[in-house]
């Protein structure tokens, strides 16, 4: 019999379990990646960034791959802290911002069902958000934005 009243209080530091794996999902959040990876390498602006920092791109896709599935289907995976601190040594301006939204938003929309897609892109506005305030220099007081 299980008596609540007799039972061990849950371990608050305990990491929760993992999720039943959805291998469909899991192997679209690996497929967005890649295409949006791909998309950016490709690309005059955000290509030479992305080469320069990334110099074992298969490892490193694998460690984005495990941060969405974590963002997304709530795996534990990832457990490398917020991918900010990741980036702060980046020196991005705005339109590295703009054509990462744009890529990604475009890998999300070819690869994510609707729902996963939604939810992608709900995160990486945040994201972006959080990125543009911590990464980009503040305005000038009084300078129009």
């Amino acid at each position: 019999m299980n008596d609540p009243i007799c039972s061990s209080p849950p371990d608050e530091g305990a990491i929760p379990p993992e999720p039943a794996v959805d291998a469909a999902a899991e192997a679209q959040i690996v497929a967005m990646v890649h295409r949006f990876y791909d998309l950016c390498l490709a690309d005059d602006l955000l290509g030479p960034m992305f080469r320069a920092e990334i110099p074992e791109l298969e490892p490193h896709m694998a460690i984005v791959a495990d941060f969405w599935s974590h963002a997304l289907l709530g795996t534990q995976r990832y457990q490398r802290g917020t991918p900010y601190s990741h980036h702060t040594h980046l020196r991005v301006e705005e339109a590295h911002f703009d054509r990462w939204m744009a890529f990604f938003s475009q890998a999300v929309g070819e690869v994510l069902p609707p729902d996963l897609a939604d939810k992608a892109m709900k995160r990486a506005a945040h994201m972006t958000i959080s990125f543009r305030m911590g990464l980009l220099p503040l305005p000038e007081p009084g300078a129009r934005t």
